[in-house]
């Protein structure tokens, strides 16, 4: 695994990136098709009952949401760009009070760049932020803080390995 990297303070965009030790596909695969496993999803969802899993639907136009333990499902965004195993753009449509709102659209760019035969760099960015509004600024700090994006993609190295 490798450092973090964000933007500076007057940015209203949080980048990131993390190497993992896994093939550009596996470490594609794993972003979506194992999403639930690895998204902390016991401190981020929005619905009112506990999540049990997050999804994320294989296909432009696909819904990327969470499922509670009830069965509600809350949606989160939707994919907008699906190239794997290189990128995939997920709409973030969840405002400032983590609420969804299909037309906030945020955007969550995710690049797999593969630098080895069994490494990968992932770059993660959150754009469009200020779409927030007056809010902006708290939610670019919200992503870029210590419990934001960085923590997110850890917890994906971890299962991704």
């Amino acid at each position: 695994m490798s450092g973090m990297s964000g933007g500076t303070e007057s940015d209203v965009i949080v980048r990131k990136f993390i190497v993992v030790n896994a093939s550009q596909s596996h470490a594609f695969n794993v972003f979506v098709e194992h999403h639930g496993e690895w998204w902390p999803l016991d401190r981020y969802h929005i619905g009112s009952a506990p999540a049990e899993t997050a999804v994320i639907e294989p296909r432009v136009g696909g819904r990327w949401f969470e499922r509670g333990r009830d069965g509600r499902e809350c949606d989160w965004g939707r994919v907008l760009v699906w190239e794997p195993p290189n990128r995939i753009v997920l709409s973030w449509d969840i405002t400032a009070n983590w609420q969804f709102d299909r037309n906030l659209g945020t955007e969550v760019e995710v690049r797999f760049l593969a630098t080895g035969q069994n490494t990968t760099r992932l770059e993660l960015e959150h754009r469009l932020l200020d779409r927030y509004g007056e809010h902006a600024e708290r939610m670019r700090s919200t992503f870029e803080s210590d419990s934001g994006w960085g923590a997110i993609l850890q917890r994906y190295a971890v299962r991704v390995a």
